[in-house]
């Protein structure tokens, strides 16, 4: 009997957050909005985030040489794969949207635990709209050689205002 309703008890919370899971406004200044396909949203036209509410979904760092920068840089940001988990994206591509308008498509299998960041962080000090801020999608460019390509640096957005989940 206790292994029945065990079993049912995990069936019934494993199905809760399907549909439960709700994004809380920003507190702070937008950093990033995500919009079209996003299944969890928290304003009209998406899913808004400041910086506490990128934090929270968890924190990934690295050390990595870039195109861009003089030697190797520590990139402290939130993980592309764990956003797209947070909103529940399982399909279609993105476009990486910068303030000046640039955009770049990425690939939703781009989206893997060791991939990339989306930083707000460089050397410790976040990144102001000056230096690339305040948020760069960043590859780890050193640990996985694959990534140093033409298409890569071309994803790799800086000033990122917004991300359209694509069908």
């Amino acid at each position: 009997m206790f292994r029945w309703v065990a079993c049912c008890a995990f069936l019934l919370l494993k199905t809760v957050p399907a549909f439960a899971i709700s994004l809380e406004a920003p507190q702070g200044p937008v950093l990033l909005t995500v919009t079209g396909a996003v299944p969890v949203t928290n304003a009209p036209e998406g899913a808004q985030f400041d910086l506490h509410m990128l934090e929270s979904i968890g924190t990934t760092t690295f050390t990595t040489a870039t195109i861009w920068t003089e030697g190797a840089q520590r990139f402290t940001g939130v993980s592309l794969h764990d956003l797209i988990q947070a909103l529940q994206v399982t399909e279609g591509s993105l476009r990486a949207v910068a303030i000046n308008e640039y955009s770049a498509e990425i690939p939703l299998e781009d989206a893997v635990p060791e991939g990339p960041i989306i930083a707000w962080a460089r050397n410790g000090s976040l990144m102001s709209v000056r230096d690339k801020g305040p948020l760069w999608i960043v590859y780890p460019f050193d640990d996985y050689p694959e990534y140093r390509s033409e298409i890569i640096f071309a994803r790799s957005i800086w000033q990122l205002s917004r991300i359209v989940i694509e069908p």
